[in-house]
Parts: C-alpha cells; sequence; structure tokens
C-alpha cells in the first residue's frame, strides 16, 4: 500500500531547499562583492600613486624648466654687468642683444610683423584707430609695442594703431 506524504512536510521541505539555494546564492553574491571591492581598492591604490608619480614629475619638470630659465638669466645679468662696466658699453649691449636672440630663437619665440598688414584681433591689440584719407580700412598704421609668437601659440599681442578710412560728413549724414 502506497504511503501518504504530508502536504505539511513536503510545503517545508520545500520552503527548506529553497531558503537553502538563496543562502548559497547570497554567499555567492557576498563573495563576489569582496572580490570586486578588493579589485576597486587595487586600482584605486594604483590610481592614487599614478596620481602622486605624476605630481612629482611635474614638479621636477617645473624645477628643471625654471634651472634652464634661470642659468640663461644669470649669463644675460653677467653682461648687463659687463656692459655696464665698459666706458662705451655700446659693444656690450650688441652682444646681450644678440644673445638675447639666439635665445628666443632657441626657445622659438618670434616677432610679428605687423605693420601695413590688416588688422587681426587674434595678433593685434589696437590701442586706437586713427582716421586717414590716403590708407587702407582696418590696416595697422604703427606698432606702439611688440607681439611675439610662442611656436604657433600668441605669447603677447602687437599693440597696435589702426586705420580708418575717413568718412565725409553732409548735413550730419555719412555718405
Amino acid at each position: 500500500m502506497p504511503t501518504k506524504k504530508d502536504p505539511k512536510k513536503t510545503t517545508q521541505d520545500s520552503h527548506q531547499m529553497k531558503i537553502k539555494k538563496l543562502e548559497e546564492i547570497i554567499q555567492q553574491l557576498q563573495k563576489e562583492v569582496a572580490e570586486k571591492n578588493e579589485k576597486y581598492l587595487r586600482v584605486l591604490a594604483d590610481y592614487q600613486n599614478a596620481q602622486k608619480r605624476m605630481e612629482k614629475e611635474s614638479s621636477v619638470r617645473e624645477e628643471d624648466i625654471k634651472k634652464r630659465f634661470l642659468l640663461q638669466l644669470l649669463d644675460f645679468q653677467e653682461l648687463l654687468k659687463k656692459a655696464a662696466e665698459d666706458p662705451t658699453p655700446v659693444d656690450g649691449i650688441k652682444l646681450l642683444i644678440a644673445n638675447i636672440e639666439k635665445f628666443f630663437e632657441k626657445e622659438m619665440v618670434r616677432y610679428i610683423e605687423c605693420k601695413g598688414k590688416p588688422f587681426d584681433h587674434s595678433l593685434h591689440h589696437a590701442i586706437t584707430i586713427v582716421e586717414k584719407d590716403d590708407c587702407i580700412d582696418n590696416a595697422v598704421i604703427d606698432e606702439v609695442k611688440k607681439g611675439y609668437m610662442l611656436g604657433d601659440k600668441l605669447l603677447r599681442p602687437s599693440q597696435v594703431i589702426v586705420a580708418k578710412k575717413k568718412t565725409e560728413h553732409q548735413g550730419g549724414v555719412d555718405i
């Protein structure tokens, strides 16, 4: 004779199996979270180390640039002192100017040619505008302060005077 299964016991066994399965899933998920957390902490530590290394390298680079600049400046100072001690300092000043020009050339600093050229707001800073009869409109007619490029980038804009064609007035109306 077949035995009857207790429906309560079967339901209870089923719940216990589900609970056991869920506990296993929870343990697996906790293990995965712990592994991912450990990986995250390693990556974070690597990132922080890389950041510190870059900051240190940047600081060393800045010091090297500063040192190189100051050494050049010391050479210029010595030439200036020699020129100042010379009873006719013209030759010393010429030598100093030549050294400074070589330095600028080496550092890729170049003068912006602007006189007679059209005004370019990306290279020039207009100090004033002068109305003239015999000129090209918006042309640079004079340079107050030289402008320079550092490679392809603007180091300092040229300060210029720009020409504007004179307009004739008749009865208060521009023609």
